[in-house]
Formats: structure tokens, C-alpha cells, sequence
């Protein structure tokens, strides 16, 4: 079995590369910064797949036109391409969703589809994320034991607009209940999410560790200076 590379942006993932190469018996390289991804390196390698769970940056078409490159999207694609797929699903109700592991391709998550695995949705942005690096590691694992073929994505096509940091904000959003609230402070409770806040004066006021008790929501705050 060939090297292995896993690239990722989130610490919570980095175990991940340990964990491969355990588990496959193989020489799996771990890359954290977008230009540890260089085509130096991969000349070096010559690696037989490179994964990339939760990667921040743009893969170059050297990369993906000449090594087998596998992103992971948290929808049941072609339903959700774009950005913010969490955020996007928990905000339109979704309890579960799908994680597709795709192709690289140029068009933004318009690969074809090597596996799809069921994702429950419940508790913090930060709970499901590292509830799916889990089923992301057994991906990888039945990815390059079966070498699945990638088919083509079917269905219609509905596209996620990437949230910006200031649409965290709670004051001047519509909420129908107060679920809907609950949903949108957790859904931005994770590491490399801008928190759900609200601003009072020059202080702004960030919620996390929400819970919804007997008709409720309790929650953490952090108040800090609003920069």
C-alpha cells in the first residue's frame, strides 16, 4: 500500500493521520499549512490518495488532475454545494444530513461521489464536527481498502450561501420559537466559528454551551470589548 496524505485545516482532525496509518498499516503524511501542499512534496511522495477533512484552502488543479484527491462535504450532494454547510442545514430545520466524500474537482463540491455516510445534526457545531472526523476515519479507511469508483452527483442542484462573521448576530434576527434560537447558538458553538453574539454598548456579549430546558435556554457567556 502506497503513502497516504491527509491535509487538514482543524486541529480535531489531525489525529486522524496517526489513526490511518495505524489502521492501514501504511506511510500516512499529516499537512496543516496550505503550503505544505507543494508540488515538491508531492513529487517526493508520490502519494496514492490525498484527503483533505475540513481544508480551508483552494487545491490547485496540479494537485487534484494528478493524484487522487478526496474532499468531505457535510451534505447529500448535489443538495447544499457552497459554503457553510452546517450552519445552512441547522438553520432549515435538518436533524440529519449526509457526508459525502467527493472528488477534487474545479467546480466547488461538483465531484463525482466515492461514499455517502449517514451525520446526526444534534448538540454543538463543535459535537457534530468531531462526531464526523469519526465517520470521516472509517470513510478514508473503506476509501482505500475498496477503492470505490466515483459517479457522477444526481439531482437538483441547490447551492449554500458561506455565512459571514456579523451574520452571527442575534439582535435584529427573526426567530419562530425558541428552538430556532437554540439552533442558531449552537450551530456556531465550535472552534473556528464566529460565536452567536449580541452587542451591548461597546461590550459584546458571546453565547456558547446552550441547552433548551422545561421551555428555556440556558447558556454560557463570554463579554469582552467589541473590537
Amino acid at each position: 500500500m502506497g503513502s497516504i496524505i491527509i491535509a487538514t485545516s482543524q486541529p480535531r482532525n489531525r489525529y486522524l493521520a496517526s489513526t490511518i496509518s495505524e489502521r492501514l498499516a501504511s506511510d500516512v503524511r499529516l499537512i496543516t499549512r496550505k503550503e505544505e501542499l507543494s508540488k515538491e512534496l508531492l513529487r517526493e511522495l508520490c502519494p496514492d490518495w490525498i484527503f483533505l477533512p475540513h481544508w480551508s484552502y483552494i487545491v490547485p488543479p496540479e494537485i487534484y488532475e494528478n493524484f487522487r484527491t478526496v474532499v468531505f462535504h457535510m451534505t447529500d450532494l448535489p443538495f447544499g454545494r457552497g459554503g457553510s454547510p452546517l450552519q445552512n442545514l441547522i438553520v432549515r430545520g435538518f436533524e440529519t444530513t449526509q457526508l459525502s466524500a467527493i472528488q477534487c474537482q474545479e467546480g466547488l463540491d461538483t465531484g463525482p461521489i466515492y461514499l455517502k455516510e449517514p451525520l446526526e445534526l444534534s448538540g454543538s457545531a463543535e459535537d457534530i464536527l468531531r462526531r464526523a472526523a469519526r465517520i470521516i476515519e472509517e470513510m478514508i479507511v473503506r476509501i482505500v481498502r475498496e477503492s470505490p469508483v466515483p459517479v457522477p452527483q444526481e439531482g437538483e442542484i441547490v447551492e449554500f450561501r458561506r455565512r459571514k462573521p456579523e451574520d452571527s448576530e442575534l439582535t435584529g434576527a427573526t426567530f419562530p420559537d425558541l428552538k430556532s434560537v437554540y439552533n442558531f447558538i449552537r450551530m456556531l458553538d465550535g472552534e473556528g466559528y464566529p460565536p452567536a453574539f449580541l452587542r451591548l454598548g461597546s461590550f459584546r456579549m458571546e453565547f456558547g454551551n446552550a441547552e433548551m430546558q422545561e421551555g428555556e435556554i440556558r447558556a454560557s457567556v463570554r463579554i469582552r470589548r467589541d473590537d
